[in-house]
C-alpha cells in the first residue's frame, strides 16, 4: 500500500479542512443547525463529497482514506476535550448563549439575529405549557439550537404532585373541621 500524498499534507489538509467546516457552521448559526430541513441535509451530503477531494485530494487509497478518516476523528475529539476544559474556546468553537425574552419582553433584535419567526417562538411557549410569551421569566437559545424557555411559576399549569399536595391538605382541615366539637359531626 503506498500513499500517493505525503501522509503530513494529508494529515493538513484534513485539520483545515475541518476548521472550515467549523467556521462556516458558526456563520451560518445555531439555529440553522437545530432545524435542518430536507434540503439542508442535500447540503451537508453534498458538502462532505465536495470537501472529500480536498481532504483526500488524488489519493484514492485506502491508506490514504484511513488517514484522513483517522485524522477527522482524532482532530474532532481534540476539538471537544479543548471546548470541555476551555471555556473561552468552547465559545469560540460553540458560541454563547442568546437571551430573547427576559421577563416577558421578546428582544426583538436577538430574534432578528438568530432568524427566529414569532411564530417559532409562540409555538416553543405553547410547547412548554405556556400560553403567551409574556409567561416566559426568561428565554435562551442555546448554541446547539435549542430554545429554552422558563415559564414564570405563577404561570405554570398545575402537576399531578401539585394536585396530589392540595388533595392531601384538603383531607387534613376536613378531618379538623369533622373532629372540632362544633364541627359538622356535632350537628
Amino acid at each position: 500500500m503506498t500513499v500517493q500524498i505525503p501522509v503530513l499534507d494529508k494529515i493538513l489538509r484534513t485539520v483545515l479542512v475541518y476548521a472550515l467546516i467549523v467556521v462556516i457552521f458558526r456563520i451560518i448559526g445555531k439555529t440553522a443547525i437545530s432545524s435542518m430541513n430536507t434540503m439542508d441535509f442535500v447540503v451537508m451530503f453534498l458538502l462532505s463529497n465536495v470537501v472529500q477531494n480536498a481532504i483526500i485530494g488524488d489519493d484514492d487509497s485506502l491508506l490514504g482514506g484511513v488517514i484522513g478518516a483517522v485524522t477527522l476523528v482524532v482532530v474532532n475529539q481534540a476539538v471537544d476535550r479543548l471546548a470541555y476544559r476551555d471555556k473561552r474556546f468552547r465559545h469560540l468553537v460553540e458560541g454563547r448563549p442568546t437571551v430573547v425574552v427576559r421577563e416577558g419582553r421578546v428582544d426583538e433584535e436577538a430574534l432578528r439575529r438568530l432568524g427566529i419567526r414569532h411564530a417559532e417562538l409562540d409555538h416553543a411557549v405553547r410547547v412548554q405549557n405556556g400560553d403567551t410569551t409574556d409567561q416566559v421569566w426568561s428565554g435562551v437559545m442555546e448554541p446547539g439550537g435549542q430554545l429554552v424557555l422558563d415559564i414564570r411559576p405563577a404561570d405554570q399549569a398545575a402537576t399531578q404532585a401539585d394536585v396530589q399536595a392540595l388533595t392531601e391538605r384538603l383531607a387534613r382541615i376536613e378531618a379538623l373541621l369533622i373532629a372540632r366539637p362544633d364541627g359538622p359531626a356535632a350537628t
